[in-house]
């Protein structure tokens, strides 16, 4: 009997492995319903081609002269076209902004659905063109990544985009953001995903500015807290009282991501 119950007990397990194996992609990545296009003034939605023929989307709001272009990556939970406030908040501080959308999200939902190797073939695509066709000097680009989008922000400071690096809500890797949610899981084994930025950190010399609430109740605080010390050159700001998706209400925050996007120099 006891035989029985353990055999019972180890095929329930094995299933619930394998259910979330095969549906941790809607965890990861819970896509919003709909597409909707941006809009801004000033700003101009591109289509650009990608990967096996597929088309990459991208907000572009043109810098200024001389000034520097922030280039977004947003969170897990939004599309391209939630980000249009912040591009207007940089527009308006003089600053260009260059938001990119994730193969599966929104626009780009038709095709392949969103996977880290996918995203990051978007990213660079995306980069590329803003280099080569948009005419923006690659030392003048900041590299910008909200909750999902910080672990895109550290892959393509890694391939040697950007001078700059900002980290809003970053979590360590997904590997470790499953085995919080799931401890009784071997999120090692499972993830498909795992968005490794702990792993890359060490290696990144650029100035980085890591913003992160105290009550973050999707990416622990201590994650913002922990990648501020693997980077070399990080500065971290942690917010009393903020949660996953208000770090950035406040207008000196903002202020702070602007005067670290134009100047490329660490905050005290």
């Amino acid at each position: 009997m006891l035989l029985l119950v353990l055999a019972t007990l180890v095929i329930a397990y094995v299933g619930l492995c394998v259910l979330v194996f095969l549906n941790q992609r809607h965890i990861v990545f819970p896509v919003p319903p709909g597409a909707r296009e941006p809009e801004l003034p000033g700003a101009t939605l591109l289509h650009i081609p990608g990967s096996e023929g597929s088309t990459v989307y991208a907000l572009h709001v043109p810098a200024p002269e001389g000034a520097p272009t922030v280039v977004h990556f947003h969170g897990n939970g939004e599309q391209l076209a939630d980000g249009t406030w912040l591009a207007q908040r940089f527009q308006e501080a003089g600053l260009g902004f260059y938001a990119v959308e994730y193969p599966g999200y929104g626009l780009a939902a038709v095709g392949q659905g969103p996977s880290e190797k996918g995203i990051y073939a978007a990213a660079e695509a995306a980069l590329e063109h803003l280099y080569r066709d948009l005419g923006v000097p690659r030392e003048r680009t900041v590299l910008q990544g909200q909750s999902l989008g910080s672990g895109v922000a550290v892959e393509m400071a890694k391939r040697g985009h950007g001078t700059r690096l900002v980290l809003i809500t970053p979590y360590t890797s997904i590997v470790e953001v499953g085995a919080r949610v799931f401890p009784w899981l071997p999120a090692s084994l499972l993830v498909r995903d795992p968005f490794n930025s702990a792993a890359k950190a060490p290696g990144l010399t650029l100035p980085v500015f890591i913003i992160h609430g105290t009550r973050d109740e999707v990416i622990p605080v201590d994650m913002g807290q922990r990648m501020g010390t693997l980077f070399p050159n990080a500065t971290t700001r942690i917010l009393e009282g903020k949660h996953h998706n208000d770090v950035l209400d406040r207008p000196d925050i903002l202020q702070e991501l602007v005067r670290f996007a134009r100047d490329g120099a660490q905050l005290d």
